[in-house]
């Protein structure tokens, strides 16, 4: 991003008489997140430019002069992105496919390339690239800390063949047993479960309060309502009580990722 938007954003911020912090807490973002942008090395979501016009009252200046480059990632999934990158912990939900920050090259690969309707090789590669940039949360040995729950749908889909299959699965096992990441399935057996219906993200930050994040086919919903998100770990303690523990999942993610290493 060029800087000259974020010495903008500055110029504005000290017009209107604001620290970093303050403009922070009235548009709803982290002192951290307008540091960024203000230094050059972040742009900021069309959501928080508007709220960011707002609070400065600059009309739709912030909004409309973004750097024009296509998104990387759906509009409705920039904010999440944004936090993704700030926050101390996560915890995800799967119910379909592996978590994006969890996916190999070549199981993201499968995901992102859509029957229908079809798209560029050259968008599907900037997605690829986008899911693995994502990845990069994990380089860090310590921060964040991440749990991940994993229906045993995930497990059995077959997506991109049995060869990425296992290949996917064996990475998961490397996390796992690497220790930085905390792996648990959710059996078929268990039955019904209060997550069944669409597939959860929580994130906890240092600066500010958690949120939860939701996603289904072409929706999503950002909650930051103390009482909602508190609902939703609260689903989500209760279908982490009832999967497999921890040495019982590694031993179902070996098992699964030999057997599709026989079908390769």
């Amino acid at each position: 991003m060029s800087n000259t938007y974020g010495n903008w954003l500055r110029q504005q911020r000290e017009a209107a008489g604001l620290t970093q912090q303050q403009l922070a807490d009235l548009a709803l973002m982290t002192r951290s997140h307008i540091a960024h942008i203000e230094a050059g090395r972040r742009m900021p979501s069309l959501q928080d430019a508007r709220r960011l016009d707002a609070v400065l009252n600059t009309g739709d200046v912030l909004s409309t002069f973004l750097p024009g480059e296509e998104p990387p990632v759906a509009e409705y999934f920039e904010a999440v992105r944004v936090l993704e990158q700030q926050a101390v912990i996560i915890r995800e939900f799967a119910l379909s496919y592996v978590p994006g920050i969890l996916q190999t090259e070549r199981y993201a690969r499968a995901v992102l390339t859509p029957e229908y309707p079809r798209v560029s090789k050259e968008k599907r590669d900037r997605n690829v690239v986008t899911r693995l940039e994502r990845a990069k949360v994990l380089d860090d040995p310590v921060t964040p800390a991440v749990w991940a729950l994993l229906d045993e749908a995930v497990l059995r889909r077959h997506i991109g063949g049995p060869d990425v299959m296992a290949e996917q699965v064996e990475h998961l096992i490397r996390l796992a047993e690497s220790g930085r990441v905390r792996l648990h399935v959710v059996p078929f057996a268990g039955g019904g479960h209060p997550l069944l219906t669409n597939m959860l993200t929580l994130l906890w930050f240092a600066d500010q309060p958690p949120v939860a994040y939701g996603e289904g086919m072409f929706m999503s919903r950002l909650h930051d309502i103390p009482s909602v998100v508190q609902v939703l770990k609260h689903r989500y303690d209760c279908v982490l009580g009832n999967a497999l523990p921890f040495r019982e999942t590694l031993a179902l993610l070996k098992a699964t990722a030999k057997d599709y290493a026989r079908h390769d």
